[in-house]
C-alpha cells in the first residue's frame, strides 16, 4: 500500500482535506463546507490521475470518517465518491445525516 499523507485546511466555512504520495506531484483533495454546529457536508473529492491507484481519494474518506467520530460531527454525503465508499461501508451510518444508499437533498448555500 502506498503511504498517503493527508493535511486538513480550513478557511471560514470551507475547508479540504488534501493528500500526498511521496514522490508524485500531485494533490487529492476533498472539498467540504462547514454547515452548522456539529455539521459539515463533503462536497467533491478530487484526484488526478497522477494519483489513482494509490489509494489517495480513499484515504480522504477515511479521514473525514476518523475525524466526524473523533469531533463529534456529522457527515452530509454530497459528493458521488463519498456516496459510493458509503454504499461499501455501512458502518459508516453513525456519522452519515441519510440513511445507507439514500442521496441527500441539496442545501441552499
Amino acid at each position: 500500500m502506498t503511504d498517503v499523507h493527508i493535511t486538513r485546511k480550513e478557511h471560514g466555512r470551507h475547508g479540504r482535506y488534501v493528500a500526498t504520495v511521496a514522490g508524485i506531484e500531485a494533490e487529492a483533495k476533498l472539498v467540504f463546507t462547514h454547515r452548522g454546529p456539529g455539521l459539515i457536508s463533503a462536497d467533491h473529492t478530487l484526484s488526478p490521475e497522477s494519483l489513482k491507484g494509490t489509494g489517495a481519494a480513499s484515504a480522504l474518506v477515511d479521514r473525514l470518517v476518523s475525524d466526524a467520530r473523533g469531533q463529534g460531527f456529522r457527515i452530509i454525503p454530497f459528493c458521488p465518491y463519498v456516496r459510493a465508499r458509503y454504499l461499501k461501508n455501512p458502518a459508516w451510518q453513525d456519522v452519515m445525516t441519510v440513511v445507507h444508499g439514500v442521496v441527500p437533498e441539496p442545501c441552499a448555500d
